[in-house]
């Protein structure tokens, strides 16, 4: 992209069609975009245009048009404009699970400083961030999330090795939470389901899918939330409809996920 080239001047997100496990925006921003937030996903971008800000792991970062960025699951960031052009960019949102397809239950990649010129997830990242109006195949996507899993873990330098935990009783539980994200599961159902005592299946779900299991719950509740409010549910009705007690307890967690209230939130990706 030209950088001459002025941004639109109002703050908008566009949305690909959803493919299952990933999810892919065009945004423009300009001034504060996204307040401390944390999701369980991996969120992969690239920057096509001004300065893209953002404190992560106790730091601000700059990505300039060109740079990739690449943030680990649960780690609190936020979202900002550098300088007063604003800046606009492409994000993939991937569920750990799905490059755990790929790696066999190896530890995530994870790469500490957020942004990286290396030219390796470059080339693994063109196929997912293509425009959001590209629709891609589901061999093509396949064979993308792959590419892009080796090449995190390349970069990363990921052992090969297998780690220690239970990478089977961890898929296990996160397809059991996946089945009953409505409804309040318990320990001891997942202890039942998994043959795992709690604590040891906790250390295996954050080591193989980078959070904990109440957080990956959370989480697919507030994806419907999302998906409920793009149909026009209201916040009250979508907010019951997904598990949560109510719309306010709703709210703080949707605030926390995103860094943007869900009316924002709304108001800006349904535009």
């Amino acid at each position: 992209m030209n950088r001459q080239t002025p941004l639109p001047s109002r703050n908008w997100v566009k949305r690909a069609e959803p493919i299952e496990g990933i999810e892919r925006i065009e945004a423009c921003f300009h001034g504060n975009a996204y307040a401390m937030h944390r999701h369980d996903t991996y969120a992969i971008g690239r920057t096509l245009a001004g300065v893209q800000s953002f404190n992560y792991r106790r730091s601000q970062r700059d990505s300039l048009p060109g740079n990739t960025l690449v943030l680990h699951p649960d780690e609190a960031h936020d979202g900002q404009a550098g300088t007063d052009e604003g800046f606009q960019y492409r994000m993939i949102y991937v569920e750990p699970a799905l490059f755990q397809d790929a790696l066999g239950g190896r530890e995530l990649p994870f790469l500490e400083g957020g942004v990286t010129s290396d030219p390796r997830l470059a080339a693994a990242t063109s196929t997912l961030l293509q425009n959001v109006g590209y629709t891609i195949e589901p061999l093509e996507q396949s064979n993308a999330l792959a590419e892009l899993a080796h090449a995190l873990a390349a970069v990363a330098g990921t052992p090969v090795r297998r780690p220690k935990g239970d990478f089977l009783a961890a898929r296990r539980a996160r397809e059991y939470l996946h089945a009953n994200c409505a409804r309040i599961v318990t320990l001891d159902e997942l202890e039942a389901v998994t043959s795992r005592d709690r604590w040891s299946l906790s250390n295996d779900f954050r080591l193989f899918f980078g959070t904990s299991p109440y957080r990956y719950l959370t989480m697919r509740r507030l994806d419907a939330v999302r998906r409920m409010l793009l149909a026009g549910t209201s916040l009250a009705h979508a907010a019951a409809a997904a598990g949560f007690a109510d719309q306010s307890h709703m709210t703080r967690h949707f605030a926390k996920a995103f860094g943007l209230t869900p009316g924002r939130w709304l108001q800006i990706a349904g535009a």
